[in-house]
């Protein structure tokens, strides 16, 4: 053979792998077959790289492993866990029922994309009650989107009884989980069909990777959610796939620190005189604290609290006196952040009214007593712009 053709055919007979910790990271979108029978068999053969090769089957299946799913679906990021879940249960004439404390984008897509395409969206307060938001299905309802907490205001909805109530009526039921992150809280063993988390957050850990997933036990589901991300064309990095592969490894640790550190220093907020409210499921005597304390295993790192009236400025100040705490929307890496809250609200439908601006931190890594003093120095230049 010509060199050229040799040069094209060396090394393409890779020697025995050794084994690893981690999967091999396999790059290549063509897939070479057996055989020609096996070009168009592709219920038993993998043709194109896109479907997935080692680290994203291994990510799944430890994902599965997780969530006690049948089968789980990876996205490119956790908005299109969510789209692409909802797409795959859709059709035009359908009905969606949705968490009004929903993920801002999560509304966008619902009022942007599904209502022009023929969905009805309905949005429910996430206060009420699962016999009163199931009296609003109606025969076109198809699927019941929750978030629970939310992410902002961090309100829980009872997902086991939505999921009881729904099931004989043929309707079927969807949870964001990012703050549970598939290991604080279990939602497919509450009877919800499908389970959606922004892997970007608290399985990456690191906020520098893109993905999401949808899990499901229901094996029509899970062939459903396959195909929608095939025939959308979805598909995500082998690296990015062994890089939240490598973060769930440690995601029992970093959610116990990060989730005690935060419960800590929100009972701290609790006793500053700046501070109106802390929202915060996991801290004895809030509103869904029994709630929580049924379901969930843990806390996250991420919570709310209302400062006392004040301006917008001030809140700024708050803001902007913070050096520790970064000023950013993302949440579930290392580092703790901070926002606030208020002009998100705007589209809301059952918007709680706080009296005060709303605060939302992000607890990371760092010493808990350098955040609190952080959180100090905020406090009062809050203080000081309200004299």
């Amino acid at each position: 053979m010509a060199e050229e053709t040799r040069l094209i055919r060396a090394g393409s007979k890779p020697c025995d792998l050794v084994k690893t910790v981690g999967p091999p990271i396999q790059k290549g979108s063509t897939v070479l077959l057996p055989n020609a029978a096996a070009l168009y068999d592709d219920d038993a053969y993998l043709t194109y790289g896109r479907a997935g090769l080692a680290a994203h089957e291994a990510l799944k299946c430890a994902l599965a492993e997780m969530e006690g799913a049948q089968g789980v679906s990876l996205y490119p990021s956790g908005l299109a866990a969510v789209t692409g879940a909802m797409l795959a249960v859709l059709k035009a004439g359908d009905e969606v029922l949705v968490a009004d404390n929903a993920y801002k984008p999560t509304r966008r897509f619902c009022d942007n994309v599904l209502k022009r395409y023929g969905v009805g969206v309905t949005y429910f307060d996430p206060r009420l009650s699962p016999e009163d938001l199931l009296a609003q299905a109606t025969p076109a309802t198809r699927l019941i989107a929750m978030e629970s907490p939310g992410s902002l205001t961090f309100e829980m909805q009872d997902v086991a009884a939505v999921a009881a109530l729904a099931r004989p009526r043929g309707v079927l039921t969807l949870t964001d989980n990012t703050w549970g992150a598939g290991y604080l809280f279990k939602p497919l063993e509450h009877g919800v069909d499908i389970s959606v988390q922004a892997l970007t957050k608290y399985v990456g850990g690191h906020s520098d990777v893109f993905m999401g997933s949808a899990a499901a036990r229901d094996p029509a589901l899970v062939h459903a959610l396959a195909d929608g991300v095939h025939n959308l064309g979805w598909a995500v990095s082998a690296e990015d796939a062994y890089q939240m592969l490598r973060g769930l490894r440690t995601l029992p640790a970093r959610l116990k620190q990060q989730g005690e550190a935060a419960l800590r220093i929100a009972a701290w907020l609790q006793r500053q005189p700046e501070v109106a409210q802390v929202i915060h499921p996991a801290l004895p005597g809030s509103q869904d604290h029994e709630l929580w304390k049924r379901d969930y295993s843990g806390a996250c790192g991420l919570f709310g609290f209302v400062l006392r009236p004040g301006s917008a400025q001030a809140a700024d100040a708050f803001l902007d006196a913070l050096t520790l705490f970064g000023l950013g929307f993302s949440w579930g890496g290392f580092e703790s952040l901070a926002i606030v809250s208020d002009p998100q609200l705007g589209k809301r439908k059952f918007a709680p009214a706080y009296g005060g601006p709303l605060m939302r931190l992000h607890i990371g890594l760092e010493a808990e007593a350098d955040l609190v003093a952080d959180l100090r120095k905020g406090l009062d230049a809050y203080a000081a712009a309200l004299a």
